[in-house]
């Protein structure tokens, strides 16, 4: 069966507030569409701030012009996809926006992610340096036209130790934010480098879909 794009909203929806840090970069173009991205930063309640990556359509562009400081709102979902980086492999994590507005009044945060989807590689537990459990997963959500985008997540805690009995396959509901986060990576001569890193922190996680399916 193939999926719709309402199944696309019930299992892939991100709701985004925050500030535009960058100018908007072309990105490609799909069928005589063109897309660009910029940097959306959402500041928590801790003061940290998410710098995020969006994607959206000229379309939307020639509706609502963007620039670098304004401070916008977006609806969407969650994309992945490949490309060649220093000859390796890496999966590059945005927010597509299917819906985005400028806010010149209220200056509020936000950041929310849905998903439903199926675990598609074995979970991985560790501890953090701070001693915290911390469950590694990856979450498959299919999209339309027989694709699927492949959503890193972390879980913490509770979450992280209910994650580790999951399998290959199993399904699951998961809310949470997208979070970026810094980490140094050795390199071959020995230097190393800073990396950011794109990932779903889980804050509710659920195999109990036929619950989560009445909420919607």
């Amino acid at each position: 069966m193939k999926s719709t794009a309402d199944d696309i909203y019930r299992t892939n929806r991100l709701v985004a507030a925050g500030q535009i840090n960058t100018a908007l970069r072309f990105s490609h173009k799909t069928y005589g569409e063109a897309f660009y991205t910029f940097e959306l930063g959402i500041e928590r309640r801790s003061g940290y701030v998410d710098e995020i990556n969006v994607m959206v359509s000229e379309r939307l562009l020639c509706q609502t012009p963007l620039a670098a400081g304004d401070f916008v709102e977006l609806s969407g979902q969650i994309r992945t996809y490949n490309e060649m980086a220093d000859g390796r492999n890496k999966l590059n994590v945005v927010a597509f926006a299917r819906e985005i507005s400028v806010n010149c009044e209220a200056a509020y945060y936000e950041n929310y992610v849905y998903l439903d989807g199926f675990l598609c590689k074995p979970p991985i537990k560790r501890t953090s340096p701070l001693g915290r459990d911390i469950c590694d997963m990856m979450i498959a959500v299919n999209r339309m036209y027989n694709k699927s985008d492949y959503i890193p997540c972390i879980a913490w805690g509770r979450n992280a130790n209910y994650a580790k009995t999951l399998g290959v396959g199993d399904r699951v509901c998961i809310e949470g934010r997208l979070q970026s986060r810094e980490y140094r990576k050795k390199l071959e001569d020995g230097s190393a480098a800073t990396h950011r890193a794109f990932e779903v922190s889980i804050l509710k996680l659920s195999d109990d879909v036929e619950a989560e399916e009445d909420m919607w």
